[in-house]
């Protein structure tokens, strides 16, 4: 490096490099966070500071020698333009530089969504635990591309690094697979608290591990709530209202659950966690936000989670059977989740923490749904029934003017158009993986199902 420069190079990166260097150093940094970058930043083992310099200063000199040699070859001996020389340097390095990225994107080099550039004060870290499963991973995209950085804590049982293999390696971005029944040791600004398994083949495999998951997992995230003063946000779920006895569901519903029947890991895993979080805000002044979910649906369901919507769709694809459990007159309720995730941002930012219902009030009998999906793919499938499950609700529809009135949120997207979004996913992974068969009550999906 000329010796002339040093003293700018200092200049100009020396205070960033210490800036890494002392953020490296803080206790709790992990891998891929920025608070443990290194000091560098290479490309194909090259250390792009020097390499940008080099270039900048050998253009300097190519351009120099070109407009002197023009200069002397028409005989005149007028001063260069300094300012024009400029700014043709600068444009043929922009042009050198963008034309350098392309190659190595064009080479394999792995190239990331878009994400917005915060500055440090409104940038926040934030943990999402399940954000490899269906609704985490659409939250982790929501809050990489607003700037944020994300870190995942996922066991991968029903989650898949598929659906977050985009964010992998990127600065803002960390994957921990590990299990929240164990203590996390992180520093976050806001606590995204999804982790646990939620379609009753899943959180029936293991109904004691279940339990734990809402019980022991939840007093993990409440605790670091209140050590690092974190907002934390608890997905509870519909389920608390078990078979309702009130229809549409308020919140101020308590519900009608069967304590000791084989939904009950879920359903009292779920309520007994919203009381942690408000004996937390009452004893600790944690700052806690519960939203009770209804049923979601969209891109990366998880195939063998025995959900109505991924069952109906995936049979209906395969000209197979569509199996409906009961008479089918039971209802339901169905949101995208898009619509679920900005429900979500919007209850964390709120100054509402209260339950809040998150759902689409657009109520279908499961054999209205059924003929929907059929009528969407223009499939073969005829409708078969089965026996009912025990203590399925045999109705489901939220109450949502408490959001709307005090979080301002309300579905946007309908039924029919998040239908077909979800049927163009579900076509692809049928060509990829070939025939899928769709779990059944009784039949466990075990984690060797779960697709990775």
């Amino acid at each position: 490096f000329p010796k002339s420069l040093r003293g700018s190079r200092k200049q100009a990166f020396g205070g960033l490099e210490g800036s890494w260097t002392q953020r490296g150093k803080r206790g709790g940094c992990m891998r891929g966070h920025p608070g443990h970058r290194s000091k560098r930043f290479h490309i194909m083992g090259v250390d792009v500071k020097y390499v940008t310099v080099l270039v900048l200063f050998m253009l300097i000199g190519v351009y120099l020698g070109d407009m002197r040699s023009k200069a002397t070859s028409h005989g005149s001996h007028a001063p260069l333009n300094e300012a024009l020389v400029t700014e043709k340097i600068q444009a043929e390095v922009r042009s050198q530089v963008t034309h350098a990225m392309q190659g190595l994107q064009e080479s394999g080099k792995k190239v990331y969504p878009k994400v917005a550039h915060l500055p440090a004060s409104k940038r926040m870290r934030i943990l999402v635990t399940g954000g490899a499963g269906f609704v985490g991973s659409h939250l982790v995209d929501r809050l990489m591309y607003q700037g944020h950085d994300v870190i995942v804590a996922d066991n991968l049982f029903t989650g898949s690094r598929k659906n977050i293999q985009h964010w992998i390696g990127h600065p803002h971005f960390t994957m921990m697979v590990t299990d929240i029944t164990e203590p996390l040791r992180v520093e976050v600004d806001r606590i995204f608290h999804l982790a646990c398994p939620a379609s009753p083949p899943h959180y029936q495999y293991n109904p004691i591990k279940t339990i734990k998951t809402s019980t022991t997992g939840t007093l993990n995230m409440l605790g670091l709530a209140k050590r690092l003063r974190a907002r934390i946000l608890f997905t509870s779920t519909s389920e608390v209202y078990g078979d309702p006895k009130e229809h549409p569901q308020k919140e101020s519903y308590h519900g009608n659950v069967n304590p000791i029947g084989p939904r009950a890991c879920y359903d009292e895993g779920k309520r007994v966690a919203e009381t942690m979080m408000y004996a937390y805000q009452a004893q600790a002044n944690v700052d806690v936000r519960v939203a009770r979910i209804f049923n979601t649906f969209g891109p990366r369901m998880n195939p063998y989670d025995g959900r109505v919507v991924s069952n109906f769709i995936i049979q209906a694809l395969q000209s197979k059977d569509i199996t409906v459990y009961g008479n089918g007159k039971a209802t339901r309720s169905f949101q995208y989740v898009d619509d679920l995730v900005n429900g979500l941002l919007q209850l964390m930012e709120s100054d509402y923490d209260q339950p809040c219902n998150l759902g689409n009030p657009d109520e279908y009998t499961i054999k209205e749904f059924a003929e929907l999906v059929v009528s969407q793919i223009d499939s073969n499938s005829t409708i078969v029934y089965k026996p009912k499950t025990t203590d399925d609700p045999q109705q489901r529809k939220p109450d949502i003017s408490v959001a709307n009135k005090n979080i301002g949120w309300k579905p946007v997207v309908s039924v029919k158009e998040g239908l077909k979004k979800t049927i163009d996913y579900f076509s692809k992974e049928l060509g990829e993986v070939g025939e899928i068969n769709p779990t059944g009550p009784g039949q466990f999906a075990s984690v060797s199902k779960s697709s990775r």
